[in-house]
């Protein structure tokens, strides 16, 4: 199928209130003309400088999103533009959003990275070190970082159980942590071209989808 016609199935067949973010990290930036052509507006990217490189050539609306390990001397790159930082991980690398998000004069959404799965090469925060840093209003010091909600991806794997478990887990951490925030923590980020159908049902407001819509990685 092409590229316009799974955006449209895509859009079609998801719920009002669930962002599709057409994850287009590897691809070349005529896949993107295409996908905004449809009216897509919102891609996710996992380095910054093809990041950087592809919001230089494409038009001003696009919604940049960051979605891969963000490195604390790559924020730099990104932070005049980027519109929402998914990846936050860690204390160290929010010290740097807000450094580089307040010599823009800006103020940088990001999600919180939670790693629910076992696999040790996924990122994101341990859960329990979170949950303390926020209870302890860590992110007081960070004022030019809006945290907007909770990131996560499930164990890579064919038991549907296992995944159903990862995504319960995250969405229970979503609301555990929404006390903490106002009511812009709004966003769960979970699901991608072989489970979101699953994320749906644990209540995603986002579905980060790739090889759906552009096909193969072209690395």
């Amino acid at each position: 199928m092409s590229i316009k016609t799974e955006i449209e199935r895509l859009l079609n067949e998801l719920p009002a209130g669930v962002k599709l973010l057409a994850v287009s990290k590897f691809h070349p930036v005529e896949a993107l003309e295409q996908a905004y052509q449809v009216g897509q507006r919102a891609f996710g990217e996992s380095r910054p400088q093809e990041l950087k490189q592809k919001a230089e050539i494409l038009p001003r609306d696009i919604e940049w999103h960051m979605i891969g390990h963000l490195q604390t001397n790559k924020v730099k790159y990104i932070a005049p533009f980027v519109s929402l930082i998914e990846s936050l991980d860690s204390e160290r690398l929010a010290a740097e959003i807000n450094r580089q998000a307040e010599k823009c004069g800006r103020t940088i959404d990001c999600l919180l990275e939670i790693h629910v799965t076992d696999e040790e090469s996924k990122s994101g925060w341990d859960y329990d070190e979170l949950l303390s840093f926020v209870r302890g209003g860590g992110f007081a010091a960070y004022p030019n970082i809006r945290i907007r909600g909770v990131m996560g991806m499930a164990t890579f794997t064919d038991d549907e159980a296992v995944v159903r478990h990862d995504f319960e887990r995250l969405a229970a951490c979503k609301a555990e942590l929404a006390q903490y925030f106002g009511e812009e923590f709004d966003t769960l980020s979970m699901g991608m071209s072989d489970d979101y159908h699953i994320a749906l049902e644990y209540g995603t407001t986002e579905v980060r989808i790739g090889s759906t819509i552009f096909g193969a990685r072209q690395y």
